[in-house]
């Protein structure tokens, strides 16, 4: 039994396309599907049917997938008790994740690893995802970086470890000027007249637009739908539209104030996604436990929004 097929058949399961796991591996499609032919050569049984345009697992696929899973945390487990044997955290932990929190946690915990662990290297990537979409990197990172308002187990993460590492709030922005700047609060009534600056839908933000809609039983103005906080900062200063910001980054003194919401639920969880066999590693759980510290230095002042 070739635990290179293994593997080929959990990433499939993982990933839902021969194409992604061609783009995951650097390797073309052509020679995902050879591999899987001499797969299904080996195993004498069929493991992938059409569907639609593509392809899945068949059960019996499924079935070799999840034995993938079970020699990839085996292999997980061995290099731990390597790591315990030589006793030092060293090697590479890989972490993607929303800018917006690694912003607060990766400095912070770069510094601290810099001190405890110079032997673990953090190689970081950015990415800004709907939630749904973060789960899907857990083949390509040992940490992903995620947040949800709805829960502190982000969309699509059933069946991985879940690590809380923070409750932040979502602050309404607006300019300086803005009549809303002198509030010490405010309720969803007090913003549906506003013109918005929104995220893209299925992002979490557009959750408390929709909560507010709710509340109010009138549609919000979202007259832009942005990713990039940086950007939506220089609109709102710039302007009198308000958007939705998170509070431990957003910078002070820089055109706009941040106001607490209330009336909705206007908190996000960020959390760390892993595969289960991650925190088998000396390195991955040090590199956890600097994050929480860094978490834990960012979020003291969550109840107050930063000074005017």
């Amino acid at each position: 039994m070739d635990p290179r097929h293994l593997e080929l058949l959990r990433q499939l399961d993982e990933r839902g396309s021969v194409t992604a796991v061609a783009e995951a591996t650097f390797r073309t499609p052509s020679a995902v599907s050879q591999q899987l032919k001499a797969a299904t050569r080996e195993f004498g049984r069929a493991l992938v049917e059409p569907d639609g345009r593509g392809l899945r697992l068949t059960p019996a696929g499924r079935l070799l997938a999840a034995g993938g899973r079970q020699v990839a945390t085996a292999i997980a487990d061995v290099q731990a008790e390597w790591e315990d044997y030589l006793g030092e955290e060293s090697g590479e932990v890989r972490i993607a994740g929303l800018p917006s929190a690694l912003t607060y946690l990766i400095p912070a915990a770069l510094t601290a690893l810099r001190e405890t662990s110079p032997r673990i290297r953090v190689n970081t990537i950015d990415v800004d995802l709907a939630e749904h979409e973060f789960a899907g990197l857990r083949g390509d990172v040992d940490l992903v970086i995620a947040h949800s308002l709805i829960s502190q187990r982000p969309v699509g993460t059933d069946g991985l470890t879940v690590e809380p590492l923070a409750r932040e709030p979502i602050d309404v922005a607006v300019a300086d000027d803005h009549p809303l700047a002198g509030r010490d609060s405010v309720e969803p009534d007090d913003l549906v007249d506003e013109q918005w600056i929104g995220v893209p839908r299925g992002f979490p933000f557009d959750t408390i637009l929709t909560s507010i809609e709710h509340v109010t039983g009138k549609p919000l103005e979202v007259t832009q739908r942005i990713r990039d906080n940086r950007l939506i900062e220089a609109l709102v200063a710039a302007g009198d539209h308000v958007a939705l910001l998170p509070r431990f980054t957003t910078p002070r003194n820089a055109g706009l104030r941040l106001i607490p919401l209330s009336g909705v639920a206007a908190t996000r969880w960020v959390v760390a996604v892993m595969r289960p066999d991650a925190p088998g590693r000396r390195a991955v759980t040090r590199v956890l436990e600097a994050l929480r510290s860094a978490s834990a230095q960012a979020s003291p002042g969550a109840g107050t929004p930063p000074s005017r």
